[in-house]
């Protein structure tokens, strides 16, 4: 098993990333911030302006260590990687099968049933642990809702149908996602998914913990010898990581939401630390985005058991279980790619 190295989180805007030997610099004007050696590293991410010297980009480059480069708010920019080394063969299949829309299907279709089953479950696991404070035959119909889709889902072989169920799903989702935010009712409310820009305090956490999640997978797949460009529910854009886009989905409730939640029901931010731009798009001002970072971190070293592999491990390694599963399927050690199905 993969060990789970540390990931270099940089939120000073103006901070500039150099190299000083075998270790990350970083700088702000004339003063040194830190230094990190770079064997402690598997990624750096950075949320500003400032930018990275060419010397640690090729220095990180050699390394297999991916720099990832972030807004303030958390919209992705750019990501440097070194010479992709992924197995030829693998990269190839994984192309003919994107190219073929039935066997994207069969794919998808799997990243679709972990996500619906993980969503399931965290409306069951709302329902068991809240009884006395919630709805609770509101959140029972949207779990039957969501059991009777995943009978549709397993059923189709279209991928806009396969998109169309996926929409509904999230739509019964969302109508109980307030309902699970149990604390700080009149700061923190969940009307509907927004982004580009978030336009509330929890639409601001979720963006920013989806672009996390995003950058893990896709770092993680490119570990593997897969192109986190070339998805299969998820169509070809330039510039967008559509594979990586496609394995979060099964996450996004049980590894994302649920973090997001957890930090509102245990009041460890609050509406202080949130801001309102002109155009009503809301950010996180810097000491709750490192608040956010450092309680995303620790998430990451939690240990769980694989429901597939029936092994513990760091629920920072799940993308890159998942990952190494998925190039399983497509190089024919699998039957089927088996979606992370979280109980």
């Amino acid at each position: 098993m993969r060990a789970l190295l540390n990931t270099l989180f940089i939120t000073t805007p103006k901070a500039y990333l150099s190299l000083e030997g075998a270790n990350v610099l970083v700088n702000k004007e004339d003063e040194v911030l830190g230094r990190v050696p770079l064997h402690n590293l598997e990624q750096v991410v950075t949320l500003g302006y400032a930018g990275a010297s060419p010397a640690l980009m090729y220095a990180c480059a050699q390394r297999n260590i991916s720099i990832v480069f972030l807004s303030t708010t958390g919209k992705f920019r750019a990501r440097v990687v070194g010479e992709s080394k992924g197995n030829v063969v693998l990269r190839k299949k994984q192309y003919r099968l994107s190219d073929d829309e039935s066997a994207s299907c069969l794919i998808a279709r799997n990243f679709i049933i972990g996500k619906v089953y993980n969503q399931r479950w965290v409306v069951e696991r709302t329902t068991r642990d809240h009884e006395l404070r919630i709805n609770v035959p509101k959140f029972k119909e949207v779990s039957l809702d969501l059991f009777n889709n995943l009978q549709d889902i397993r059923e189709t072989e279209n991928l806009e149908s396969l998109r169309g169920f996926e929409g509904q799903s999230a739509s019964r989702y969302n109508q109980v996602f307030d309902d699970m935010i149990l604390q700080q009712k009149n700061n923190f409310y969940f009307y509907g998914r927004n982004r580009r820009p978030p336009l509330d305090n929890v639409n601001a956490m979720l963006s920013f913990a989806y672009t996390l999640l995003t950058n893990d997978m896709a770092s993680a797949i490119e570990a593997v010898g897969l192109d986190a460009y070339v998805g299969f529910l998820h169509r070809d854009r330039p510039g967008r990581a559509s594979l990586a886009l496609d394995m979060i989905e099964e996450l996004r409730a049980v590894y994302a939401d649920r973090f997001v939640l957890t930090l509102i029901n245990k009041r460890v931010v609050n509406s202080k630390g949130f801001l309102t731009k002109e155009n009503g798009a809301v950010i996180m001002d810097d000491d709750t985005r490192k608040v956010f970072i450092n309680a995303w971190q620790e998430k990451k070293q939690q240990k769980i058991q694989h429901p597939f592999l029936g092994e513990k491990i760091s629920w920072g390694l799940v993308p890159y279980v998942q990952a190494l599963l998925l190039a399983r399927y497509i190089r024919g050690d699998l039957d089927e790619y088996p979606p992370f199905l979280w109980k």
